[in-house]
């Protein structure tokens, strides 16, 4: 595969298991679209093209040429100057590496984080919250990713793979949907009274059984193991987390347990206030399951993975 199919797939894949729907995609690029095509020819040298095919801006190739072929890749959950120094160290043993890849993001995929976060609009208004409110809220916290991750001095890695000659790709959104619709569709099969017994169910996955082993795994945070566990919401995706008020907002709407991969401890205090479960299922391990999703896709396509910084790597069998 070129790095440009590798991208084209991950697109896809993204799109695929977004809480939004293809069809709700589809419209957020519409709406795009108008508001490119609305632009003065003063700003739309300013504007980014490549949203206009890419509802994902934490979603980007970052270095290399697009049309490389690539037969192995280096995946992590994160990436800064080391993994680029990495990746050349380990080409210098032999090994072939074409591509690094990270979900958390670098560069402008970092800068416009922010962007990403509509989609969870429709996540929380599958949990019964109204869209008004859930829209509004998540525009108020929008601003404010903007401003908190504004001052990182995010090129560090991008400038390292650059000047090593590294192909460097970041993909945070699409494997956060891969994580999220597979939690959905995993814990649907079944049928939980109590939450131990759901996070047993959780602690059936691979994921957390390593996750745990090393410190990490999944812990409840809010209930006790005979809590019931009532309407189940999964918050894996979005770009990162809400405000409190919006976690409270889910809890108004019925919510009885939230599994999040991290949640403030200010929204910890509150759902423990408003008596609403929370299983926090841990970072890495619960990033890794979206990661690996799309690994496996891209080892059925015949390109290699190697799996490096906290990325639990674990292989599904994919249905042709």
């Amino acid at each position: 595969m070129t790095i440009k199919e590798i991208y084209d797939l991950a697109i896809e894949m993204g799109i695929k298991s977004d809480p939004r729907t293809k069809s709700g995609v589809m419209k957020a690029l519409s709406r795009r679209k108008k508001d490119y095509d609305d632009l003065s020819l003063k700003n739309k040298k300013y504007f980014d093209e490549e949203s206009l095919i890419n509802p994902y801006s934490d979603t980007r190739i970052l270095v290399g040429d697009p049309k490389k072929e690539i037969k192995k890749v280096l995946a992590g959950i994160d990436s800064d100057s080391a993994e680029p120094l990495l990746v050349d160290r380990l080409n210098q043993k032999g090994e072939g590496i074409g591509l690094l890849i990270s979900h958390h993001p670098s560069g402008h995929a970092l800068a416009s984080l922010h962007e990403v976060m509509d989609a969870q609009v429709d996540m929380f208004v599958e949990s019964g919250v109204p869209k008004n409110i859930a829209y509004s809220m998540i525009q108020e916290r929008k601003g404010y990713v903007k401003r908190r991750f504004s001052p990182i001095n995010h090129t560090q890695a991008v400038d390292a793979a650059r000047l090593l000659d590294i192909p460097f790709m970041v993909i945070h959104t699409v494997w956060d949907n891969l994580g999220y619709n597979f939690m959905n569709n995993y814990l649907q099969k079944n049928s939980f009274d109590t939450l131990s017994e759901l996070f047993d169910k959780i602690m059936e996955l691979p994921e957390f059984i390593e996750s745990t082993k090393g410190k990490a795994g999944p812990a409840i945070v809010s209930g006790t193991p005979n809590s019931p566990v009532g309407k189940i919401a999964v918050h894996f995706t979005g770009g990162t987390n809400p405000s409190k008020e919006l976690y409270m907002e889910s809890a108004k709407a019925g919510v009885g347990t939230i599994i999040d991969m991290h949640i403030p401890e200010d929204a910890l205090v509150e759902m423990k206030k408003m008596h609403v479960n929370v299983i926090d299922t841990g970072h890495m391990a619960s990033d890794s399951i979206g990661a690996n999703l799309f690994l496996d896709a891209l080892e059925k396509q015949g390109v290699a993975t190697m799996a490096c910084s906290g990325l639990i790597r674990v292989r599904r069998k994919i249905s042709s």
